[in-house]
């Protein structure tokens, strides 16, 4: 995994389970001058600082001419504080979206010195953690552009990830604790095998490959026509085991809990108050749903607008049929074109 980046240190971090994380760990990156307007951009489930750079460049909205982009790493995700690289930490500590802001705050405002934010954004779980940025800090920011996200995780996103745990830890021949729990442990903890590795992240990576991409997408052969692959089980193969084979099967573990958890209402003041957590929100809101997305259909997105205070946020969905993967790492260039545009609408206008 690259080191192209820089770690800050937290301390002995307190989690809001009651667990910790000592001599915790936030990984990050800067893009532009710290004396332009802050965005941060916190990564997604799995992906590493360098997969959300698709969307920064001089020709882009995120263009570091303009901003000081912060890429912020999720705890998990390799990068920063994860059990990849703490090998002490097992089983490892439940880490929730609320402590992943807290981090992500410290390290903005004690290390960065930003006092303020222009925006924050980010894709899937990025998505979710700009909501959380949105009502754990109201203040803190003047937009939010969370895009192929939610504020909470839906009953049927929790199941789907259910699919996803049960088929990681299939090939260690253990078994799912239950919803927005981790592997079910009798007695010691036991680490994985190389052979359990491999056999449980290729059952991930083909349980993924019919949730990422739309019915249409499929319908339409894409992975053929803009992707290069000659055959679906090229695709399968070469796409979604090659992807999920990439990672760490612990730390998919740790981001799939923080994401089956998610909810922004499960903190002070909202007190699982969903919609008191939406009115909560300050922050002008793009929401941004994929018309295909399997994950988080745009119905979801347009309720969450409307619990928002009158004019606050809009919703946009991608008219695409690349499902989740509309917003994701610039497979689609005329999504990524589309984005640019919903950003530069959003928050160059002033």
């Amino acid at each position: 995994m690259s080191t192209d980046y820089e770690t800050y240190s937290l301390g002995d971090f307190k989690l809001k389970s009651g667990g910790s994380i000592p001599d915790a760990k936030i990984a990050y990156k800067t893009f532009g001058d710290p004396s332009n307007k802050a965005i941060i951009y916190p990564t997604w489930y799995s992906g590493a600082i360098a997969d959300n750079e698709w969307l920064i460049g001089e020709d882009k909205c995120l263009s570091p001419k303009k901003y000081f982009i912060v890429i912020t790493a999720l705890f998990g995700n390799g990068q920063s504080s994860s059990p990849s690289n703490r090998s002490d930490l097992r089983p490892f500590p439940d880490v929730l979206f609320y402590d992943n802001i807290r981090a992500q705050h410290e390290l903005v405002t004690k290390k960065l010195g930003i006092k303020h934010a222009h925006a924050v954004m980010g894709w899937s779980m990025g998505a979710g953690q700009t909501y959380q940025w949105a009502t754990q800090y109201p203040d803190f920011m003047d937009h939010v552009i969370p895009f192929c996200g939610s504020a909470k995780t839906s009953l049927h996103n929790q199941v789907f990830l259910e699919g996803v745990k049960s088929a990681l830890l299939g090939g260690k021949g253990t078994s799912s604790g239950g919803i927005c729990k981790g592997e079910a442990i009798k007695g010691e903890y036991r680490a994985w095998t190389d052979e359990e590795r491999t056999v449980g992240l290729k059952a991930l990576g083909r349980v993924y490959a019919g949730w990422g991409f739309s019915q249409a997408f499929y319908r339409e052969k894409l992975f053929e026509k803009t992707l290069g692959f000659k055959s679906l089980e090229e695709f399968v193969t070469g796409f979604w085991e090659a992807w999920a084979l990439s990672k760490d099967p612990e730390n998919m573990l740790v981001m799939a809990h923080t994401w089956q958890a998610a909810d922004c209402s499960d903190q002070e003041p909202y007190n699982k108050d969903f919609a008191k957590a939406m009115e909560g929100i300050k922050a002008k809101a793009l929401i941004l749903p994929g018309k295909a997305d399997l994950y988080f259909p745009p119905e979801d997105s347009e309720n969450e607008v409307q619990l928002m205070r009158p004019g606050v946020g809009v919703c946009m969905a991608f008219p695409s049929i690349w499902g989740h993967w509309a917003a994701g790492p610039g497979g689609s260039p005329d999504d990524v074109k589309w984005l640019d545009g919903k950003l530069r609408w959003f928050i160059d206008r002033e």
